[in-house]
């Protein structure tokens, strides 16, 4: 052979050494981005966690599930409210809406249902387990026969104190000639209860705090505050806001016995002296016998709701709902709206605040802590891009866990082809989740449909 020839073969076989070492090397790059990638998915996306079930209860009318908690036995109850008299509804007799509670066990297994209210529009929103083992339940009422011994005008606030297999105990009505709707409540430190929503101050005409203020220059609706006793009798009762629309959709006991209460205002006067613009997360710190201790103001230019409020580990408090700014308090928006979280101390002095959310309507409507000391948030979506993957339809129901710095660890989207939402979720003692909701859907995620809109249960594990 020439030394032309051999001089030629070495410089293609180096040649070829040289091709596979850079192939190699990026095989291996490959991989790892690969690898990398679904670190990243798994982690930002959820796919460690799976969904054990799906389920939607109900019958031809209408239900929906809008507050979940997870009770001493290792179960967890559900509030809502229910139309129907079929289908998965027992001891139904009318087609009125009625609050609906339905207990399972540890085992996701039906114990017992039961149905409250009367012959008119009654709607559960909030349950809560009470210290001796019972539950006490809150929405409003128009009724004034069944279950609701009195109606003091269109709706009132209603709340049931209910033993543990869900026999009302006692029940009472608060409220005036106007719309006043019950939509949060705590039992207190004294085993008492506060109880927060919608006061219609016009039609009230000023008479729903204690003692007669100068309240006239309030108007339309306004937070309510109203403290009971253990019994159900009213120790006081308080509203706050100004002349615009004020509706609180939370509150929280703090560590001086106070209160602390969120929702959105879009008034500038009287109570509000802060206001960003438009609707904006209101908060106000009450004393423990109502009297307003501050109130602060969270938002950008356009609009904010403040829903749910709970207690982080290190003493301060979190904060969710959604925005559609992108100035002033919030740093960044994906897009038409997006679930925001904001981060206070015990004085109302912001700590952190960020968003997330995709190109579409993204918004937050429950907060609840977890045993790692992060954060489950319940919610909607509209989105398919940004922080949100698989939106199937037009609406998703949305779950989002975070840490308690606010870093997204994983998020989940269930629903169908039609609209789904999420009002609220737990974790329960083994560290799955079960969130709550509605569902107009019958295909992809969401098993069928027994009517127009039913409740909508899924477990995350």
């Amino acid at each position: 052979m020439s030394l032309k020839k051999v001089a030629l073969n070495r410089k293609i076989a180096m040649q070829i050494v040289k091709t596979n070492f850079f192939l190699a090397i990026g095989i291996a790059f490959f991989f790892s981005c690969s690898n990398n990638d679904d670190a990243s998915n798994n982690t930002s996306q959820g796919l460690k966690k799976e969904i054990d079930f799906v389920k939607t209860i109900g019958g031809t009318k209408n239900e929906s599930a809008q507050s979940v908690t997870k009770t001493s036995d290792g179960g967890y109850v559900i509030l809502g409210y229910v139309q129907s008299t079929d289908g998965d509804v027992e001891n139904k007799q009318n087609e009125s809406f009625d609050y609906w509670l339905i207990k399972y066990d540890q085992n996701n297994t039906l114990q017992w249902q039961k149905t409250y209210g009367g012959s008119d529009d009654d709607r559960g929103s909030d349950i809560i387990q009470t210290s001796d083992g019972g539950f006490a339940v809150l929405g409003y009422s128009k009724s004034n026969d069944g279950d609701v011994n009195e109606n003091n005008g269109f709706n009132d606030f209603w709340v049931s104190k209910l033993d543990v297999s869900g026999t009302i105990s006692w029940e009472k009505s608060f409220g005036f000639s106007g719309a006043d709707h019950g939509i949060s409540m705590i039992q207190t430190n004294d085993n008492g209860y506060l109880l927060t929503g919608v006061l219609d101050v016009s039609a009230s005409n000023g008479e729903g705090n204690s003692k007669s203020l100068s309240s006239k220059r309030h108007a339309g609706g306004d937070y309510w505050a109203i403290k009971l006793n253990a019994s159900g009798e009213k120790q006081w009762s308080k509203f706050f806001g100004g002349t615009f629309t004020d509706t609180p959709y939370d509150v929280i006991q703090t560590e001086d016995h106070g209160y602390i209460v969120v929702g959105s205002s879009d008034s500038d006067d009287v109570d509000i002296k802060g206001n960003k613009g438009s609707y904006d997360f209101w908060v106000i710190k009450i004393s423990d016998t109502g009297n307003l201790v501050w109130e602060k103001s969270f938002g950008g230019s356009e609009t904010e709701e403040a829903r749910a409020i709970t207690k982080s580990s290190d003493g301060n408090y979190i904060i969710v709902g959604d925005t559609r700014s992108n100035d002033l308090d919030v740093s960044s928006n994906h897009g038409a709206a997006d679930l925001w979280i904001i981060k206070m101390t015990p004085t109302g002095n912001l700590i952190w605040e960020k968003t997330f959310g995709g190109n579409s309507f993204d918004v937050g409507r429950s907060i609840s802590k977890t045993l790692d000391n992060g954060f489950i948030i319940s919610g909607s979506s509209r989105s398919s891009d940004g922080d949100i993957s698989n939106n199937n339809g037009q609406n998703d129901a949305w779950v989002v866990k975070i840490d308690d710095q606010a870093n997204l660890e994983w998020q989940k989207t269930i629903g169908g082809s039609n609209i789904d939402f999420a009002y609220d979720a737990v974790e329960l003692d083994d560290k799955s989740i079960i969130v709550v909701g509605e569902s107009n859907s019958a295909n992809i995620d969401i098993p069928d449909n027994k009517g127009f809109t039913d409740l909508l249960i899924f477990k995350i594990k």
